[in-house]
């Protein structure tokens, strides 16, 4: 039972990852949008994401509801020491949700749009960023749960050049998944070439801040170049998401788009499975060579019953409602084409 919540665990954080991530990369677009664009994308990223956004959340709640029942040592250790950008990725997502909600539903078109559009599109991307933080920080060995002064407890322990290039990768990330998913959404050439030219400016992006990455654990000592090409499932995986790219910047150049979505997903996922095959179970490493397992540090036993049960029954119901709305919405969205 203990691998089934694991199982669902990094499942949870890679659709996380990619539909989340696709959601807040929406906005990262519009931020990096000309003005003369803006009211163009906003239309496409209201049609894209306006029946699911809040949804997407619901795969970060159950990451977190996970850790909280299931390895509790982990989830304190990290709830205290990254109190800090925790709080700041909770108050982005929302003020992102808010500013989302009354733009869009607001009965009365005033001045206040000037307040809501620009909320929406930094927190999209200051969201990510902490998110990325967070998770760059949880691997680099700064955390100290023995650090005995405020700086070194909550301060270092995440405020570093890789957990940093880390937040820049993940901005890049989403952007990209963001701009390829918007493509298939597009009714015109004109607006589906400004979401090539955003996919492959964020997929530079991506490479530019991805090797920043290296260098920065390089700098600081983490051993990220053995966790990613020291075994056979880093080297598979890395090359496979580096031919998955080749042929995805291919079909982008082709005008192809039916596929884009399949290959970007997919190089996510390769680049997360890389990232935490090697040094799993463990998913915190502390400062002086201490870690957090997701094997020694989990709950009782009958805890970890009862939590794979739940989520096993619990996708029963929650998983074909989701599809359901999935299809419902576009569904809608086909019917009022036709129309």
């Amino acid at each position: 039972m203990l691998y089934v919540v694991i199982i669902y665990l990094w499942t949870s954080i890679l659709l996380y990852l990619l539909l989340g991530g696709a959601d807040f990369g929406a906005g990262i677009i519009e931020l990096f949008t000309s003005k003369a664009n803006k009211i163009r994308t906003r239309k496409t990223l209201y049609e894209a994401i306006g029946p699911i956004w809040e949804a997407n959340h619901m795969w970060l709640i159950i990451a977190i509801v996970i850790l909280f029942v299931g390895f509790p040592t982990i989830y304190s250790t990290m709830s205290v020491n990254l109190h800090i950008p925790l709080t700041v990725m909770l108050w982005g997502i929302i003020a992102r949700g808010t500013a989302f909600t009354f733009r869009h539903y607001d009965a009365v078109k005033d001045d206040m749009q000037d307040i809501y559009n620009p909320i929406f599109a930094y927190s999209s991307f200051i969201t990510p960023f902490f998110l990325g933080i967070i998770a760059g920080s949880a691997v680099s060995g700064h955390i100290d749960p023995s650090a005995s002064n405020f700086m070194d407890a909550y301060i270092f322990s995440w405020l570093h050049w890789f957990s940093i290039s880390v937040g820049l990768f993940t901005v890049a990330i989403c952007g990209f998944l963001a701009a390829v998913f918007l493509i298939g959404e597009t009714d015109n050439d004109h607006d589906r070439i400004r979401f090539e030219r955003k996919a492959k400016a964020f997929n530079i992006a991506a490479v530019v801040s991805g090797v920043l990455v290296f260098l920065s654990a390089l700098a600081d000592g983490i051993p990220l170049i053995d966790w990613v090409f020291g075994n056979a499932v880093g080297i598979i995986a890395i090359t496979a998401a580096t031919l998955s790219l080749i042929l995805l910047w291919y079909l982008l150049y082709k005008g192809k788009k039916n596929i884009l979505r399949v290959l970007a997903g997919f190089q996510v996922t390769m680049i997360l499975l890389t990232t935490t095959y090697r040094h799993y179970p463990n998913i915190v490493v502390l400062k002086n060579g201490g870690y957090l397992s997701l094997i020694e540090h989990s709950g009782h036993e009958k805890t970890i019953e009862a939590l794979a049960m739940a989520l096993l029954i619990g996708s029963l119901f929650i998983l074909p409602a989701l599809f359901y709305l999935i299809y419902s919405f576009q569904k809608k969205k086909v019917d009022y084409v036709r129309e």
